[in-house]
């Protein structure tokens, strides 16, 4: 598989470009799969349900399943979180892996830039960032600088880098 990084300081506008570029990447026939890390605690499960019963109760893991989706919940219970590769693993095969966040990661990545701010680039430490994606003007040395706004550009980068075979642009499809 295919695996492209997002990364940026925080509210970068990270999480807006990803989910464009899996609408029009998957628009292209693209399988595009996600990755995205966080930096505090979080939960798809809520209290009161049967799998978070499960999971209070001491499983390592718990799978919820439907006729829609699938979700399954694996517990660390003081384990240390799993590296990307580990994760990457997990995921069934598709053609792109977009990954937000992990940005000390060493796979490649596009880094974001939606304002001047006085947080230094990433790409000038990290040799792994083949792009950024901007919408204020910039030089970045040997690294292209895209337009943040224009999705079609990123896109457009990401399926050239990562040789990619897509489609011409149909109608976005709607989120369930």
């Amino acid at each position: 598989m295919k695996v492209i990084g997002i990364v940026g300081w925080k509210n970068s506008g990270k999480t807006t470009l990803v989910t464009k570029l899996v609408a029009n990447l998957t628009a292209k026939g693209v399988k595009v799969s996600t990755v995205k890390h966080a930096h505090h605690d979080f939960d798809v499960d809520h209290e009161g349900r049967d799998s978070h019963r499960h999971r209070s109760a001491g499983a390592s893991e718990v799978l919820i399943s439907s006729a829609r989706r699938w979700a399954l919940m694996h517990e660390l219970r003081g384990q240390e979180e799993p590296d990307l590769d580990a994760l990457l693993a997990r995921l069934s095969k598709v053609d792109l892996v977009i990954v937000e966040g992990f940005k000390t990661a060493s796979h490649e990545k596009i880094e974001v830039v939606r304002e001047k701010t006085d947080e230094p680039l990433l790409a000038d430490k990290d040799p792994n960032i083949v792009a950024i994606a901007s919408a204020v003007d910039l030089r970045a040395g040997d690294v292209p600088v895209l337009n943040l706004s224009d999705v079609e550009e990123v896109a457009g980068f990401i399926c050239s880098h990562c040789h990619l075979r897509a489609a011409p642009m149909t109608a976005p499809m709607t989120a369930p």
